[in-house]
């Protein structure tokens, strides 16, 4: 099969997925992140099941990790303002995305924040790469 139709076939099938698990509603995701008030579990069981499929995935299929496997202080920031993020707003990206055929004010400035996000680390990024080969240089002198 044609790797670009079977992305794209992929692509759909989670997106419908989400969207038919309600991951695309906020409501329904902070109700399920409000442990203390009035908790909705239904979405445990949607991410219990992308654990087996992801399980079986990584025990069947091509494994790839990241090389590393250090906590440092970039994961755990990433993963904070990832957490947060979705706390505050009730998206992560995948939802937001497959969310965005709705139109929703909402969702759309979700998405065109987390793009300007993703833009940002990407210059961030590369200055921070530039910049290694220079100091490197320096402390070899």
């Amino acid at each position: 099969m044609n790797p670009t139709l079977s992305a794209r076939l992929a692509g759909t099938l989670f997106g419908a997925g989400l969207a038919t698990a309600e991951m695309t509603n906020p409501a329904k995701v902070l109700a399920f992140l409000d442990v203390a008030g009035s908790w909705d579990p239904s979405l445990a069981l949607v991410m219990g099941a992308a654990l087996l499929v992801s399980a079986a995935a990584y025990r069947f299929g091509r494994r790839s990790v990241p090389a590393s496997g250090a906590i440092d202080g970039r994961l755990i920031a990433g993963a904070s303002l990832f957490g947060l993020g979705w706390g505050l707003a009730g998206f992560c990206p995948g939802p937001a995305l497959a969310a965005v055929v709705t139109g929703s004010a909402e969702v759309l400035l979700f998405v065109a924040a987390m793009l300007a996000g993703m833009a940002l680390h990407r210059l961030t990024e590369r200055a921070r790469d530039t910049e290694r080969p220079a100091r490197a240089s320096l402390q070899d002198a």
